[in-house]
Protein backbone atom coordinates (compact mmCIF):
# COMPACT_ATOMS: atom_id res chain seq x y z
CA UNK A 1 0.00 0.00 0.00
CA UNK A 2 1.65 3.20 -1.21
CA UNK A 3 0.45 5.56 1.51
CA UNK A 4 2.43 8.14 3.46
CA UNK A 5 1.37 7.78 7.09
CA UNK A 6 1.40 10.98 9.13
CA UNK A 7 -0.12 10.67 12.59
CA UNK A 8 1.20 14.12 13.52
CA UNK A 9 -0.91 15.76 10.84
CA UNK A 10 -3.01 17.72 13.35
CA UNK A 11 0.08 19.51 14.62
CA UNK A 12 0.98 20.84 11.18
CA UNK A 13 0.35 24.54 10.38
CA UNK A 14 -2.64 25.28 8.18
CA UNK A 15 -1.03 28.28 6.54
CA UNK A 16 -3.93 30.45 7.74
CA UNK A 17 -3.26 32.93 10.58
CA UNK A 18 -0.56 30.77 12.18
CA UNK A 19 -3.07 28.11 13.19
CA UNK A 20 -2.65 24.35 13.25
CA UNK A 21 -5.10 21.69 12.13
CA UNK A 22 -5.60 20.78 15.78
CA UNK A 23 -7.08 24.23 16.37
CA UNK A 24 -9.54 23.62 13.55
CA UNK A 25 -10.52 20.35 15.19
CA UNK A 26 -11.07 22.09 18.53
CA UNK A 27 -13.30 24.68 16.84
CA UNK A 28 -15.33 21.88 15.28
CA UNK A 29 -15.52 20.07 18.61
CA UNK A 30 -16.85 23.25 20.22
CA UNK A 31 -19.64 23.49 17.63
CA UNK A 32 -20.43 19.80 18.10
CA UNK A 33 -20.83 20.23 21.87
CA UNK A 34 -22.90 23.40 21.47
CA UNK A 35 -25.29 21.80 18.99
CA UNK A 36 -25.59 18.68 21.15
CA UNK A 37 -26.37 20.67 24.31
CA UNK A 38 -29.01 22.87 22.64
CA UNK A 39 -30.59 19.98 20.73
CA UNK A 40 -30.69 17.70 23.79
CA UNK A 41 -32.23 20.47 25.92
CA UNK A 42 -34.99 20.94 23.33
CA UNK A 43 -35.47 17.18 23.01
CA UNK A 44 -35.63 16.49 26.74
CA UNK A 45 -38.03 19.34 27.57
CA UNK A 46 -40.33 18.95 24.57
CA UNK A 47 -40.12 15.15 24.54
CA UNK A 48 -41.05 14.97 28.23
CA UNK A 49 -44.04 17.27 27.68
CA UNK A 50 -45.23 15.24 24.69
CA UNK A 51 -44.74 11.97 26.58
CA UNK A 52 -46.93 13.30 29.36
CA UNK A 53 -49.57 14.43 26.86
CA UNK A 54 -49.70 10.95 25.39
CA UNK A 55 -50.64 9.45 28.76
CA UNK A 56 -53.18 12.00 29.98
CA UNK A 57 -56.87 11.05 30.25
CA UNK A 58 -57.65 13.67 27.60
CA UNK A 59 -58.20 12.69 23.99
CA UNK A 60 -57.06 16.04 22.57
CA UNK A 61 -53.78 15.93 24.51
CA UNK A 62 -53.11 12.36 23.39
CA UNK A 63 -53.88 13.28 19.77
CA UNK A 64 -51.41 16.18 19.87
CA UNK A 65 -48.64 13.95 21.19
CA UNK A 66 -49.39 11.11 18.78
CA UNK A 67 -49.52 13.44 15.77
CA UNK A 68 -46.16 14.98 16.62
CA UNK A 69 -44.48 11.60 17.05
CA UNK A 70 -46.02 10.24 13.84
CA UNK A 71 -44.74 13.18 11.80
CA UNK A 72 -41.26 13.67 13.24
CA UNK A 73 -40.34 10.00 13.57
CA UNK A 74 -41.23 9.21 9.96
CA UNK A 75 -39.35 12.02 8.21
CA UNK A 76 -35.58 11.43 7.81
CA UNK A 77 -33.44 13.72 9.95
CA UNK A 78 -31.54 15.07 6.95
CA UNK A 79 -34.75 16.20 5.27
CA UNK A 80 -35.89 17.86 8.49
CA UNK A 81 -32.63 19.79 8.73
CA UNK A 82 -32.98 20.97 5.13
CA UNK A 83 -36.56 22.08 5.85
CA UNK A 84 -35.52 24.09 8.89
CA UNK A 85 -32.55 25.64 7.10
CA UNK A 86 -33.93 26.33 3.62
CA UNK A 87 -37.73 26.35 3.91
CA UNK A 88 -38.93 27.35 7.38
CA UNK A 89 -37.25 30.82 7.47
CA UNK A 90 -39.38 31.90 4.49
CA UNK A 91 -42.55 31.46 6.56
CA UNK A 92 -41.41 33.50 9.55
CA UNK A 93 -43.14 36.84 10.32
CA UNK A 94 -41.51 39.58 8.27
CA UNK A 95 -39.56 41.29 11.12
CA UNK A 96 -38.17 37.95 12.33
CA UNK A 97 -37.48 36.83 8.77
CA UNK A 98 -35.54 40.03 8.07
CA UNK A 99 -33.55 39.61 11.29
CA UNK A 100 -32.86 35.96 10.52
CA UNK A 101 -31.71 36.51 6.94
CA UNK A 102 -30.04 39.91 7.15
CA UNK A 103 -28.71 40.36 10.68
CA UNK A 104 -27.56 36.86 11.60
CA UNK A 105 -24.44 35.37 10.07
CA UNK A 106 -24.64 32.28 7.89
CA UNK A 107 -22.89 30.25 10.58
CA UNK A 108 -25.38 31.32 13.23
CA UNK A 109 -28.45 30.51 11.15
CA UNK A 110 -26.95 27.14 10.23
CA UNK A 111 -26.23 26.42 13.90
CA UNK A 112 -29.74 27.39 15.00
CA UNK A 113 -31.39 25.42 12.20
CA UNK A 114 -29.32 22.32 12.95
CA UNK A 115 -29.95 22.55 16.70
CA UNK A 116 -33.70 23.05 16.29
CA UNK A 117 -34.05 20.32 13.68
CA UNK A 118 -32.04 17.79 15.67
CA UNK A 119 -33.83 18.75 18.90
CA UNK A 120 -37.31 18.33 17.41
CA UNK A 121 -36.37 15.02 15.78
CA UNK A 122 -34.92 13.62 19.02
CA UNK A 123 -37.91 14.93 21.01
CA UNK A 124 -40.16 12.45 19.21
CA UNK A 125 -37.93 9.60 20.38
CA UNK A 126 -37.67 10.93 23.93
CA UNK A 127 -41.47 11.25 23.96
CA UNK A 128 -41.85 7.53 23.40
CA UNK A 129 -39.38 6.73 26.17
CA UNK A 130 -41.25 8.96 28.62
CA UNK A 131 -44.62 7.52 27.60
CA UNK A 132 -43.32 3.99 28.06
CA UNK A 133 -41.89 4.84 31.48
CA UNK A 134 -45.18 6.34 32.65
CA UNK A 135 -47.28 3.48 31.35
CA UNK A 136 -44.94 0.93 32.98
CA UNK A 137 -45.84 2.14 36.46
CA UNK A 138 -48.41 0.01 38.33
CA UNK A 139 -51.94 1.32 37.82
CA UNK A 140 -52.53 0.96 41.55
CA UNK A 141 -50.15 3.83 42.25
CA UNK A 142 -52.20 6.21 40.13
CA UNK A 143 -55.44 5.01 41.66
CA UNK A 144 -53.99 5.43 45.14
CA UNK A 145 -52.95 8.97 44.28
CA UNK A 146 -56.42 9.89 43.13
CA UNK A 147 -57.86 8.23 46.24
CA UNK A 148 -55.66 10.48 48.38
CA UNK A 149 -57.16 13.52 46.66
CA UNK A 150 -54.31 14.34 44.24
CA UNK A 151 -55.21 16.23 41.09
CA UNK A 152 -53.79 14.91 37.81
CA UNK A 153 -51.01 17.52 37.84
CA UNK A 154 -50.12 16.69 41.46
CA UNK A 155 -50.17 12.98 40.69
CA UNK A 156 -47.71 13.44 37.83
CA UNK A 157 -45.51 15.83 39.79
CA UNK A 158 -45.18 13.85 43.01
CA UNK A 159 -45.79 10.22 42.02
CA UNK A 160 -45.59 9.44 38.31
CA UNK A 161 -42.71 11.51 36.90
CA UNK A 162 -40.14 10.98 39.71
CA UNK A 163 -40.46 7.22 39.24
CA UNK A 164 -40.83 7.05 35.47
CA UNK A 165 -37.75 9.18 34.77
CA UNK A 166 -35.67 6.88 36.96
CA UNK A 167 -36.84 3.80 35.10
CA UNK A 168 -36.13 5.26 31.63
CA UNK A 169 -32.57 6.43 32.33
CA UNK A 170 -31.00 3.52 30.36
CA UNK A 171 -32.94 4.22 27.12
CA UNK A 172 -32.44 7.96 27.63
CA UNK A 173 -28.69 7.28 27.70
CA UNK A 174 -29.00 5.72 24.26
CA UNK A 175 -30.98 8.69 22.95
CA UNK A 176 -28.38 11.10 24.35
CA UNK A 177 -25.50 9.35 22.58
CA UNK A 178 -27.57 9.19 19.37
CA UNK A 179 -28.16 12.93 19.64
CA UNK A 180 -24.42 13.54 19.89
CA UNK A 181 -23.67 11.27 16.92
CA UNK A 182 -26.39 12.90 14.82
CA UNK A 183 -24.71 16.30 15.17
CA UNK A 184 -22.45 15.12 12.34
CA UNK A 185 -25.30 15.74 9.89
CA UNK A 186 -25.15 19.46 10.75
CA UNK A 187 -22.15 19.76 8.45
CA UNK A 188 -24.53 19.33 5.49
CA UNK A 189 -26.27 22.64 6.27
CA UNK A 190 -23.06 24.59 6.69
CA UNK A 191 -22.12 24.22 10.35
CA UNK A 192 -18.34 24.06 10.82
CA UNK A 193 -18.60 21.23 13.34
CA UNK A 194 -16.04 18.49 13.67
CA UNK A 195 -17.06 16.41 10.62
CA UNK A 196 -16.95 19.50 8.41
CA UNK A 197 -13.54 20.44 9.79
CA UNK A 198 -12.23 16.92 9.32
CA UNK A 199 -13.37 16.90 5.69
CA UNK A 200 -11.54 20.16 5.08
CA UNK A 201 -8.38 18.91 6.77
CA UNK A 202 -8.54 15.68 4.78
CA UNK A 203 -8.76 17.63 1.52
CA UNK A 204 -5.85 19.89 2.51
CA UNK A 205 -3.51 17.15 3.72
CA UNK A 206 -4.66 13.97 1.92
CA UNK A 207 -4.14 12.09 5.21
CA UNK A 208 -7.66 10.70 5.14
CA UNK A 209 -7.08 7.58 7.21
CA UNK A 210 -5.43 9.44 10.08
CA UNK A 211 -8.04 12.20 10.08
CA UNK A 212 -11.03 9.87 10.24
CA UNK A 213 -9.30 7.70 12.82
CA UNK A 214 -9.01 10.77 15.04
CA UNK A 215 -12.64 11.79 14.55
CA UNK A 216 -13.77 8.24 15.33
CA UNK A 217 -11.77 8.27 18.57
CA UNK A 218 -13.22 11.66 19.51
CA UNK A 219 -16.80 10.39 19.15
CA UNK A 220 -15.95 7.23 21.09
CA UNK A 221 -14.45 9.22 23.97
CA UNK A 222 -17.38 11.66 24.13
CA UNK A 223 -20.03 8.94 24.10
CA UNK A 224 -18.19 6.70 26.57
CA UNK A 225 -17.98 9.65 28.99
CA UNK A 226 -21.71 10.26 28.56
CA UNK A 227 -22.51 6.59 29.15
CA UNK A 228 -20.38 6.51 32.29
CA UNK A 229 -22.15 9.63 33.58
CA UNK A 230 -25.61 8.22 32.83
CA UNK A 231 -24.69 4.91 34.49
CA UNK A 232 -23.62 6.88 37.56
CA UNK A 233 -27.01 8.64 37.62
CA UNK A 234 -28.79 5.32 37.15
CA UNK A 235 -27.05 3.84 40.19
CA UNK A 236 -27.66 6.91 42.33
CA UNK A 237 -31.35 7.08 41.43
CA UNK A 238 -32.00 3.34 41.50
CA UNK A 239 -35.42 2.31 42.85
CA UNK A 240 -35.49 -1.32 44.08
CA UNK A 241 -38.17 -3.25 42.23
CA UNK A 242 -38.61 -0.70 39.45
CA UNK A 243 -35.19 -0.95 37.79
CA UNK A 244 -33.06 -3.92 36.84
CA UNK A 245 -30.78 -5.32 39.50
CA UNK A 246 -27.85 -4.47 37.25
CA UNK A 247 -28.50 -0.83 38.07
CA UNK A 248 -27.44 -1.29 41.73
Amino acid sequence: MNYNWNWAVLLQPTGVDNTTYLQWVLVGLGWLCLIAVVAWTIALVLGSLLGILRTLPNKTARTIGTTYVTIFRNIPLLIQLFIWFYVAPNFLPEPIKSWWMNDLSAGTTAFLSASIGLGLFTAARVCEQVRTGIEALPVGQKNAGYALGFTTSQLYRYVVLPQSFRTILPPLSSELTNCVKNTSIASLVGVAEIISQMKTISEYTQNTIEIYTYVTLIFIVINVCLIVFMNFLEKRLHIPGLMSEGGK
